[in-house]
């Protein structure tokens, strides 16, 4: 058997602090390692495997298309692309939708869009506010956009056009709004800034101040949509509605796709303007249809929410347990746990030690993102063996 993790050190660039674990099967909510240990993943790929690793209906969708058509130029039209055009379309607040290939490049398409909407209808405006403790990406304008001063510093100077003000904090966003103000982008409720949910009437607020000033609201729901936080998105838990919306990760069920859409009166785009080689492209998209329509057909959104609910019930009672816990927050299947002290990472590692895959988000923080399918006796598991974590860090 090679080993995997040495030859990673020898080829691949060292961007990523991996656990060591060589992951080679998934099933639903468990994955197995090359040396056959099984664990429960309440990561799901980063948000990403909603409906569990290698649901039935992603990958005979995936199969049938892998073996008709995977990838023509978008000069010409694919049914799948249109198939999930549809789904997301018919359930959603939004008009339109262009498809791109990650969350990344779905939040650039987004900005473009925002940008070119106050060139044509806000006398020029291009700057676009932001949250700090977001995250939009890694691309060049996306950690501009990323009010996080770790993702960077190292990458100065940083693309213009963004103003970074305190998520969940009206006064600095009216503040920070001016005439060239043409969009305010957030996360509905902020993921890897550390699982952080705006006080109630934060978002209608927010609304109603673009509104009053006739710019985008864009909400990135790269990592809460798609059922996430117990609804089908994320807006509609917070009852406001986008302009624009972005989604990703657990749009694909396992596929790497990414997707903006607009109301019709901010679908500024016009042939040229935008375009992708692969985004959209048919088997991604067959993949993405079968992971979406199986959400909305078996009400996947508030089975999640109930799953979230019991998870979180879980959580707080290991907090009574446990003095170091200081807070249990979230939303559906969204969960941050913290902790008095940066024991983050050894928590994280006594986790997959114990079989668990768990995601450090910040230094006093780890986040549970299961899939949502997750049932009642995985989620006692995973807080067994938690808990077992905890003994040993704590001890």
């Amino acid at each position: 058997m090679s080993n995997w993790q040495e030859i990673e050190k020898q080829y691949y660039m060292q961007v990523v602090r991996r656990q060591p674990v060589t992951i080679v099967k998934g099933q639903g909510t468990k994955v197995w390692d090359d040396t056959g240990k099984e664990y429960l993943d309440f990561t799901s790929g980063w948000a990403v495997n909603n409906i569990g690793h290698c649901h039935p209906a992603v990958v005979k969708a995936v199969q049938d298309q892998a073996a008709t058509l995977m990838q023509t130029s978008n000069a010409y039209y694919t049914i799948p692309q249109l198939e999930l055009a549809k789904v997301l379309i018919d359930n959603s607040c939004l008009d339109r939708v262009f498809f791109s290939n990650s969350g990344a490049e779905a939040n650039e398409g987004a900005v473009k869009l925002a940008r070119k909407y106050g060139k044509l209808k806000l006398n020029g405006a291009n700057e676009v506010i932001t949250a700090l403790n977001s995250f939009h990406g890694r691309t060049l304008g996306m950690i501009a956009a990323t009010g996080q001063p770790h993702y960077q510093e190292a990458w100065a100077p940083l693309a213009e056009g963004f103003i970074n003000v305190e998520y969940d904090d009206l006064d600095a966003l009216k503040r920070a709004t001016n005439d060239n103000t043409c969009a305010v982008m957030l996360e509905p409720l902020q993921g890897e800034g550390g699982v952080n949910v705006p006080e109630e009437g934060y978002l209608k607020a927010v609304r109603d101040w673009c509104n009053q000033k006739g710019i985008l609201l864009i909400f990135d729901e790269i990592q809460t949509g798609l059922g996430r936080l117990g609804t089908l998105f994320g807006y509609q838990s917070f009852e406001v509605e986008p302009d624009v919306m972005t989604l990703a990760k657990g749009l694909g069920g396992g596929a790497p796709i990414g997707a903006f859409l607009a109301k019709e009166h901010a679908s500024v785009l016009e042939p040229g303007d935008h375009g992708s080689t692969f985004g959209g492209n048919a088997l991604t998209c067959a993949a993405a249809h079968a992971s979406s329509k199986y959400i909305v057909d078996n009400n996947v959104s508030e089975k999640a929410g109930i799953a979230g609910s019991y998870l979180k019930q879980e959580l707080n009672t290991l907090k009574s347990k446990y003095s170091q816990i200081t807070d249990v927050r979230g939303m559906g299947m969204l969960i941050g746990v913290g902790f008095d002290t940066d024991i983050s990472g050894q928590v994280v590692a006594a986790c997959t030690a114990e079989g668990l895959l768990l995601n450090a988000v910040r230094p006093n923080t780890i986040r549970f993102m299961p899939p949502l399918t997750l049932s009642v006796e995985e989620t006692d598991q995973g807080i067994s063996k938690l808990s077992n974590a905890l003994d040993k860090v704590l001890q």
